[in-house]
């Protein structure tokens, strides 16, 4: 009862406090897509005007950046995972998860598709292909929000790729492992919002291979620190992001955030 009551009351605090001017500085774990496809850099100095608030990110693959949070050296987690978050809710670690905005992940490889894995009905017969060609395959191996979604197709066709000689785990995030994958001419998973924003730049004689499959949504969300848990945390002042984020500004400004030739990077999709 007192930890509702104290939750309660800071969200409320953060719901009908203006957003003041502030000096503090909460420390965001989030993933490398996030970070990598530049999502960041275009609306946090939105919401630093508006508050005075500096959010500070710590770009990591999900699982590492779940793990901050619950060991209380962040104040708020911005993660893809959902049953992972859900469950990290559900056993106290978080509190005040939304829905923010989602994008897809994509098969990208070699542009003549060795693989022959264009036209492919589904993810799973993608991969399925992928596997039977013994091509070269890149994956985050990281246990991010990506490297989880890769593992479940593997799950799905009943193979393990770990150990073989065509399966390579790098331990890197999104942009490395797709440089990697690059310069092996291989296949990867990768999430659309990092493809778009650092093809060009990284000069990647890639291309998406395959998309489309409903298996392939990627969904993103925003949790903050129990502060129960963890009592130094800046609760209110996170929640004051939290709530910008699924703010009518917050998400125009995930909207507005496009790649160079006018693509849409992320889909904001809160609910209130």
């Amino acid at each position: 009862m007192i930890w509702m009551t104290r939750t309660l009351i800071a969200l409320a605090c953060a719901l009908v406090m203006p957003f003041s001017a502030s000096a503090a500085e909460i420390l965001c774990a989030s993933t490398t897509s996030t970070e990598n496809s530049g999502l960041f850099g275009s609306i946090l100095p939105i919401f630093e005007k508006k508050t005075g608030i500096k959010v500070k990110v710590v770009a990591r693959g999900t699982g590492a950046a779940i793990e901050n949070g619950k060991r209380g050296d962040a104040d708020v987690v911005f993660v893809h995972a959902r049953e992972q978050e859900l469950d990290a809710v559900k056993a106290g670690y978080f509190v005040n998860r939304h829905d923010v905005m989602y994008n897809d992940f994509v098969i990208i490889g070699p542009k003549n598709d060795p693989a022959k894995i264009k036209g492919a009905r589904s993810a799973a017969e993608a991969m399925k292909k992928i596997s039977a060609s013994g091509l070269s395959f890149v994956s985050r191996g990281d246990k991010s929000g990506t490297h989880t979604k890769e593992l479940e197709l593997w799950k799905k066709i009943f193979v393990d790729p770990k150990g073989q000689k065509w399966y390579l785990e790098v331990g890197q995030g999104m942009e490395k492992t797709q440089r990697i994958a690059h310069e092996k001419q291989a296949y990867t998973l990768t999430d659309r919002g990092t493809w778009l924003a650092t093809k060009d730049k990284d000069k990647l004689d890639m291309g998406i291979v395959f998309e489309g499959d409903p298996l392939l949504f990627n969904q993103y969300g925003i949790m903050a620190v129990n502060p129960e848990k963890h009592k130094h945390v800046k609760y209110a002042e996170a929640m004051q992001f939290v709530n910008w984020l699924v703010s009518k500004e917050g998400q125009q400004a995930i909207a507005s955030f496009q790649d160079k030739n006018g693509n849409a990077l992320f889909i904001a999709n809160a609910k209130k």
